[in-house]
């Protein structure tokens, strides 16, 4: 059995830092070109104004924090259970927003943050169980789920480019982005067994090196993500989409088992069911939405001195 409590700790503690740099990204994201046409020169000077921008690079700094969490969480907890408790960091993406932008949160958003807590709390109770039956992982399942995660990944990202609006083009990349993270997750958890057998194996393992290439890639989408439209709109999207595709992910590939209770699993499939529908609630309520207001990153920078 998992040390659920060690568990549950770093999943949270990875989830706040996660959140942290959310939002140190998505300010720094309103200050690169803009990227409407998603052409090579465009992206170009994208990726050159961003990987310079000193709040970008604070993000990166935290990322690298909270992966390390994360991937501890993976060491001792199923994928089925740590990525699902990354949701806490919309609860803490509000607060942080609050600061920085000093936008008072409406007591919709603070039920519906309530209510996605609650759901996430009974959902860990229930699922806490939750563990691979070995290191193994079933190579035709996840090539299939592979395949179709970059399927669904691409069909995005090109709807994405297409839907006017910016909130509807945010959320798209925003799905895009959770899927890649999914993808991610899983290798992490691929190379901490790998390391655990062998350390020096994980050196020649493509698991690394393909980790290292989605990581990349879910870095420009997350922030291309940021740029389209309201942080409301593409983090609720990516962190819905990562845990549910994280789910199925150790489930068909890494014989991840949840427990059921009372001999019926329609329990936890309603508490997924509400988690999703507290994201979209949190997302129709969020200001930068309903009102129409511009959000701190799509908010272009004035060009002239004070």
């Amino acid at each position: 059995m998992p040390n659920v409590g060690l568990v549950v700790g770093l999943s949270l503690s990875a989830a706040l830092v996660f959140a942290a740099s959310s939002s140190l990204k998505h300010v720094s994201a309103g200050a690169a070109p803009e990227t409407k046409d998603f052409g090579a020169g465009t992206l170009a000077r994208f990726v050159r104004a961003t990987v310079t921008h000193r709040l970008w690079l604070a993000g990166i700094a935290c990322d690298t924090v909270a992966i390390a969490l994360q991937v501890l969480a993976l060491h001792f907890g199923a994928l089925a259970v740590v990525q699902p408790l990354l949701i806490a960091g919309l609860v803490f993406a509000l607060v942080f927003r609050r600061l920085h932008d000093r936008r008072h949160v409406t007591s919709r958003q603070l039920v519906w943050a309530l209510v996605l807590c609650a759901a996430l709390a009974a959902f860990v109770a229930l699922a806490a169980g939750a563990a691979p039956k070995s290191p193994h992982v079933d190579r035709l399942p996840a090539v299939i789920a592979g395949g179709i995660g970059v399927l669904f990944a691409v069909v995005c990202v090109a709807l994405g480019k297409r839907m006017a609006g910016s909130a509807r083009r945010a959320a798209m990349l925003g799905i895009a982005v959770g899927l890649v993270y999914a993808a991610s997750a899983a290798l992490l958890k691929a190379i901490t067994d790998i390391f655990t057998r062998d350390p020096v194996h994980v050196l020649y393992s493509w698991q690394l090196y393909t980790a290292v290439a989605l990581g990349a890639g879910g870095l420009l989408l997350n922030q291309l993500a940021f740029q389209a439209g309201p942080l409301a709109a593409s983090l609720p999207a990516t962190a819905t989409v990562d845990p549910l595709a994280s789910i199925a992910v150790g489930v068909a590939v890494y014989d991840e088992h949840i427990p059921r209770v009372d001999d019926s699993g329609a329990v936890l499939v309603g508490l997924l069911l509400v988690l999703g529908v507290a994201v979209i609630q949190l997302v129709r309520n969020s200001p930068a939405i309903v009102a129409g207001e511009p959000d701190a990153a799509s908010a272009r920078p004035a060009r002239t001195p004070k």
